[in-house]
């Protein structure tokens, strides 16, 4: 790995510890405690002494700071760090099957296990060096997220399109060994790891509980702009797929009170079969993966209790992936006829990536104006749900909200997709409605 062996302060909040430092923006950090530092993690782990010496330059001139910190946040934003990117040449890459015109940070291929530690990035472990596993160890950097696929080498290095890939059950062992947790993702490629692949693999992975706390099985996911031959999971395969997963459930409840191995939401919708209770995901380790989140939903959906004064006499419209849509309509509806709101919620078809992409999440701007356009006359807000953007308010495609109010004609607003966030969308938009009554 290639180190910058300085971190570049973006940001200092005002009050903080590192304010009254000294510390300013543009700042250079070189070292806090003589300790050299790479990224934000050698900060995280040097900087947890009462007392810092921190040496950075400004200007070109070194500067030497004291400063004290407590277990309140120091006070410091750094720019990003350059990401590890991937040699793989996976078969089902899906940086690979994006078309041109889109974020030019979707098209970065991330095998950085720093990425993983920080946000849940899940990496391969076939680009580390010894460097790399030596910090992983010191620094205790743990859970990491890791794609195995597949125990079996040769599969496994078919899949990555890698045939130098190294033995992953020595990879893991070696995080096993020291202590270092990990949570596992296999995307099921049918022909691939499916069947009794994905039974050996489940098997082998057993071998290094606790230290990985879950396992995900998620279906591969395609885009119609594809080049690689790889079959999508059908109704079949995801039923076949979660036979073996309740296989293993069941082994896994009786011998440690805990399932490990948990197949994703969209396995169970293509399977058209309901999904488990919230209470049989565990600590909901891999919730991001798509792995409990609509259980997750519905259980916090039966949980609600409205006591807030809502919005009734506005007409909202909103939409979702069609994956979703029927479980949030279904919460609309109910809560349509209970409070006496009025939401419509329509499905928007992926047509940029292809109809088999069913998630919210991959949605673009072009695909929501289009489908909510002759639909917009009656309704007097766009609600949207903020799973669709990025932290600058941007679909995939770079479409803002700005442009799609602009389309539709309509007011938008961002809105969070749980359950109470929703209602309470309800309640702002009331209070709203009565300050300007007033």
């Amino acid at each position: 790995m290639q180190a910058d062996h300085f971190l570049t302060v973006a940001s200092v909040r005002q009050g903080s510890h590192a304010e009254k430092a000294g510390i300013m923006a543009g700042d250079k950090l070189l070292s806090v405690n003589s300790h050299r530092l790479r990224d934000y993690i050698d900060f995280m782990f040097y900087s947890a002494e009462d007392t810092l010496e921190i040496q950075l330059t400004r200007n070109g001139k070194n500067i030497t700071l004291k400063a004290v910190r407590d277990d309140k946040d120091f006070g410091l934003g750094f720019k990003p760090f350059r990401i590890m990117t991937c040699r793989n040449n996976c078969v089902f890459c899906f940086v690979k099957q994006l078309p041109k015109g889109l974020r030019k940070t979707l098209y970065v291929k991330d095998e950085d296990y720093r990425m993983s530690f920080l946000y849940g990035n899940y990496i391969t472990l076939a680009n580390m060096c010894k460097e790399d596993k030596k910090r992983i160890v010191q620094q205790r950097l743990s859970p990491l997220y890791i794609s195995v696929h597949s125990t079996n080498r040769a599969v496994r290095n078919e899949l990555l399109g890698n045939s130098k890939a190294s033995d992953i059950l020595k990879e893991l062992k070696f995080l096993k060994d020291n202590k270092v947790k990990f949570n596992v993702q296999i995307v099921l490629c049918p022909g691939y790891n499916d069947g009794k692949e994905l039974q050996q693999t489940l098997s082998s992975l057993y071998s290094f509980y606790p230290y990985v706390p879950s396992i995900a099985v998620v279906p591969v996911g395609l885009t119609i702009h594809r080049k690689q031959i790889v079959q999508p999971v059908e109704k079949k395969d995801a039923e076949d797929a979660l036979r073996i997963i309740e296989s293993f459930q069941k082994r896994f409840m009786k011998r440690h009170g805990t399932a490990l191995v948990y197949g994703a939401d969209e396995l169970y919708i293509k399977a058209e079969r309901c999904l488990p209770p919230i209470g049989e995901y565990g600590e909901l380790h891999q919730i991001e993966n798509g792995v409990g989140m609509v259980p997750l939903f519905l259980n916090r959906a039966k949980k609600l209790k409205v006591s807030k004064t809502l919005e009734k006499k506005r007409k909202f419209l909103t939409f979702t992936g069609t994956s979703f849509y029927p479980f949030l309509k279904k919460f609309l509806e109910r809560l349509s006829e209970r409070e006496g709101l009025s939401v419509t919620v329509l499905p928007v078809e992926n047509r940029f990536f292809g109809s088999s992409v069913t998630v919210a999440g991959l949605l673009t701007g072009r695909d929501v104006v289009k489908t909510l356009l002759d639909s917009t006359d009656s309704h007097d807000m766009i609600l949207v749900p903020d799973v669709v953007l990025d932290g600058e308010d941007r679909f995939l495609d770079d479409v803002t909200l700005n442009d799609m109010q602009e389309a539709l004609g309509v007011p938008v607003k961002k809105i969070a997709s749980a359950p109470d966030e929703i209602v309470n969308v309800f309640a702002d938009t009331g209070k709203e409605a009565s300050r300007h009554v007033a």
